[in-house]
């Protein structure tokens, strides 16, 4: 006797719910719930779950917008050309300095390198394996060590000469 009233009342309940709840169409990328508008701009009709849309909003004025992106450089703001002269020839300076150690380093590692053969270290004569892989972090480094200094090469071709 108790399952048919609960059975009853689920099915009132599902009743109730279908009754409430309208028919849904997609647009694109709205929805409506308007049958002739639907029809009017050729809408599907959406099946399945229960559908929410939340409507987003604009951003107010520029300043948000402003924070993101680079800043903007006006007419009064524009450096002279002694300080500009200035600026690139200290990032000249720090650029040949990065390229000295980067020279260096690379020296280092191809005199470790050894043209593939680099002295085995202490526990490299039992496991061959470890050697192995020793050799193959020098190579990979070494290839890593001439990118970056052909990177540093360009970034200097790009400044102006010095004066």
């Amino acid at each position: 006797m108790k399952y048919r009233i609960l059975i009853a009342l689920a099915v009132a309940a599902a009743a109730a719910s279908a009754s409430g709840q309208t028919r849904i169409w997609r647009c694109g990328n709205t929805y409506t719930n308007n049958a002739a508008e639907a029809q009017l701009k050729g809408c599907k009709p959406m099946e399945g779950g229960n559908i929410t849309v939340v409507e987003g909003t604009k951003v107010q004025g520029t300043s948000a917008t402003r924070v993101a992106t680079a800043p903007q450089t006006s007419a009064s703001q524009r450096i002279d050309g002694e300080a500009q002269r200035a600026r690139d020839s200290e990032a000249r300076a720090i650029l040949e300095a990065e390229l000295k150690k980067a020279e260096a380093r690379q020296s280092e590692l191809v005199k470790e390198y050894n043209n593939g053969e680099p002295e085995k270290l202490g526990p490299e004569h039992r496991n061959y394996q470890k050697y192995l892989d020793r050799v193959a972090e020098l190579k990979a480094n070494i290839a890593r060590n001439e990118n970056d200094i052909a990177g540093i090469k360009r970034e200097l071709a790009r400044l102006p000469a010095a004066k």
